[in-house]
């Protein structure tokens, strides 16, 4: 249905995003190392360091959450345990950069996150439950003798509900 190529989505916009990210932190370095001016008493050999390095933790995070969404692709089946809190993690990111990019660069850059962050939340919903079969009917459970009953524990009246009303208190 949707849910394999949402998947295959992410997993490409994740992976251009974590490239990108990297290129621009690591240009971004460059340029410092360059300038060789300092920041309120900084050196700028630190800042251009850690502006790459930091590119490269942040490039590695979005290639590893595009490499969780490839396997969601690969074998149509659920995030699960790391997988599942890196997705949710990246949607958390991409919500705090989106917030930011209105700030600061525009409603454009604003709408691609937004659009990022609602794919990620998407490939995680489109995987919450298992899905069934339309014509499936639910079973009486075992054990009963009384056998399915309509009552007001379900509105169709079909007696899935495993649950009874209670008896009414009496007064002696």
């Amino acid at each position: 249905m949707v849910r394999r190529p949402v998947a295959w989505v992410v997993a490409v916009v994740l992976f251009v995003e974590g490239l990108g990210i990297a290129a621009v932190q690591w240009f971004m370095g460059v340029v410092v190392d360059r300038q060789d001016m300092s920041l309120a008493g900084l050196d700028p050999d630190v800042m251009s360091l850690s502006s790459k390095i930091g590119g490269i933790a942040f490039g590695l995070y979005f290639a590893l959450c595009g490499l969780v969404a490839l396997l969601v692709a690969v074998r149509n089946s659920p995030p699960a345990g790391l997988g599942r809190v890196l997705l949710i993690s990246a949607a958390v990111v991409h919500a705090l950069l989106g917030a930011l990019a209105w700030g600061l660069l525009g409603w454009p850059e604003f709408v691609f996150m937004v659009v990022v962050l609602g794919l990620i939340v998407l490939l995680l919903m489109t995987y919450d439950r298992p899905q069934e079969p339309v014509d499936a009917k639910p079973e009486a459970p075992q054990g009963d003798p009384e056998g399915p009953r309509a009552g007001p524990e379900t509105p169709e009246g079909d007696g899935a509900s495993p649950v009874r009303p209670a008896p009414a208190p009496t007064t002696p």
